[in-house]
């Protein structure tokens, strides 16, 4: 059977794709945003089947990130090799911008962070050239809006990468393709024949992304925007088509020559919800008249495409279903939400999940890196991304809560959008409940004056004395259903939830749905821990 590339390649929770190709290997980053550890790094050798490696950011190497919105943290990461060496560039806004950190395994260990105080904006990128020079690039408010005043453009410095530091002055480059469109962004340079090629991403992340080509005869400009732009989208196939979002884009070369792009996209889910969020996708690029044609054709994005056949596919063995917790760590599946300070968990062929005073929809709190560091904003919540339209996930729980405490299963999106299943015990009284949570809030969170309020609402209810119960969530695109009991084989459904409700759209589409088990003292301190014996997730 002729191979095929399948679309997603890397499936759920990973947006903002970046690859780089040494030799026949391709390792590829993305963003975690406020999940730690941060930044998962997988490699492939076929472009379809890819296992992650590592986290290139963890609490071992400095890596500092903190639950408030879940839009803030780590994002757009670039990763590149030279001379033996793997960079990633970054940008923390849980801490202080911009920074670099270097590996000679991908595998790790990976560097403490470079923090770049020099380098300004968001999205910021490094280029090596043929002869060694490195430069960085990034965004900034240095182009002309045809009004007298300036917008964000894309801009280049020559950098010194020994030293970690520029050495020479911002240099404009571009505008993006369109006047006045937004978020000009992402930026990345090649070099190509004669041709430097400026890659961006135009339109903002959402239903209006794209991505867009300049090229230009120096590393600094003068650059040409193509007449053909933008070279990738989804948007005017209109707010109904099965895959959205697309762009934000990085280009591999094969060693046969073919070129490939990855990039960040959405599937919508029952025709009205985003919830696996940002996915990293592929498609084919080939080159006519020195520009690059994506998606040649057809000109959109498709669910497959034929791969050259002389990849050397590998399948890689699926991970079991059941996690018994029965390893020395937990595996690389799981996350938590802001960086744990406090050792909260333990592994003994269970999880054991302490009830912290803090809560899993915590009052949100607006991104900034000017606050100082908070040793706080973490929760007790363990959880791994929802990966495709239909799924479960199930655990096993033994939880004797005292007032106030709960604990149990959770779905959460970011911006307070969450469905949790919990045993807990209020006004003297112990119950299961269903609970919805949504926010609202009238200015993004990376805008001073970023205000919001969260609300609850309890879907189903009812009393329960149980301390040892199976609970799971049936995902079947936006029907979730939520069922209890005492073993697997005695499961009742408790309660529905309507998955629209926490569409990603409402909240600026940056991040997917997570999985996973919490436990809460709800605003007070506690000794007491729920136990998960295990745990499934599944794909159906």
């Amino acid at each position: 059977m002729k191979p095929c590339f399948h679309n997603p390649i890397i499936p759920g929770f990973y947006p903002d794709p970046s690859i780089c190709r040494v030799g026949e290997e391709y390792y590829l980053v993305c963003s975690s945003f406020e999940l730690c550890p941060g930044i998962p790094l997988f490699h492939s050798r076929d472009l379809q089947h890819w296992e992650q490696l590592c986290y290139v950011m963890t609490p071992e190497n400095g890596f500092h990130v903190e639950k408030n919105c879940g839009n803030g943290g780590v994002m757009a990461p670039t990763i590149r090799y030279h001379d033996g060496v793997f960079y990633v560039i970054n940008c923390n806004f849980s801490d202080r911008g911009n920074f670099v950190v270097t590996a000679e395994n991908p595998a790790g260990p990976w560097s403490e962070p470079h923090w770049l105080t020099d380098v300004p904006g968001i999205d910021a990128s490094i280029f090596f050239d043929e002869d060694g020079q490195c430069y960085i690039m990034g965004t900034a408010d240095n182009w002309p809006d045809g009004k007298g005043g300036l917008r964000q453009g894309i801009w280049a410095a020559s950098y010194d990468i020994q030293n970690f530091r520029m050495d020479g002055e911002p240099v404009p480059l571009w505008g993006g393709a369109m006047a006045g469109a937004a978020s000009p962004e992402a930026p990345h340079i090649y070099h190509i024949g004669g041709w430097y090629y400026l890659l961006i991403a135009e339109g903002g992340t959402e239903f209006f992304h794209s991505v867009t080509v300049a090229r230009s005869r120096g590393v600094f400009g003068p650059y040409e925007g193509y007449a053909g732009n933008p070279v990738l989208t989804m948007r005017h196939l209109g707010r109904k088509a099965a895959i959205q979002n697309a762009g934000h884009a990085d280009l591999a070369e094969l060693p046969d020559g073919s070129w490939y792009a990855v990039f960040l996209a959405s599937r919508l889910i029952g025709g009205v919800s985003k919830n696996l969020g940002r996915e990293t996708f592929l498609v084919p690029v080939c080159w006519e008249a020195d520009w690059p044609l994506f998606t040649p054709e057809t000109g959109k994005v498709e669910w497959k495409y034929d791969a050259p056949e002389n990849l050397p596919w590998a399948e890689i063995p699926a991970e079991p279903v059941r996690d018994c917790f029965d390893g020395e760590a937990l595996s690389l599946d799981w996350s938590f939400w802001g960086r744990p300070y406090e050792k909260f968990w333990e592994i003994d062929n269970s999880l054991t999940l302490r009830c912290l005073p803090q809560t899993l929809a915590d009052p949100l709190q607006p991104m900034s890196m000017e606050h100082t560091h908070s040793e706080e904003n973490f929760v007790s919540f363990v959880a791994r991304r929802r990966l495709q339209p239909h799924c479960r996930f199930a655990c096993r729980m033994r939880f004797d809560p005292a007032e106030g405490e709960s604990a149990g299963i959770a779905v959460a999106q970011a911006m307070n959008h969450q469905v949790h299943l919990q045993l807990t015990q209020e006004s003297g009284e112990k119950k299961l409940q269903l609970l919805l949570f949504t926010a609202d809030y009238d200015l993004p969170p990376y805008l001073p004056g970023f205000r919001s309020v969260t609300n609850r609402a309890v879907l189903a209810e009812s009393p329960c004395e149980a301390q040892d119960l199976v609970l799971e969530m049936e995902l079947n695109e936006n029907d979730y259903i939520f069922r209890f009991g005492p073993d697997e084989g005695h499961l009742t459904e408790f309660g529905r939830a309507d998955g629209a409700r926490i569409n990603p759209e409402k909240v600026g589409c940056m991040v997917g749905e997570m999985l996973g088990m919490f436990a809460s003292g709800n605003g007070n301190t506690s000794s007491h821990c729920a136990v998960f014996d295990w745990a499934e997730y599944q794909d159906l």
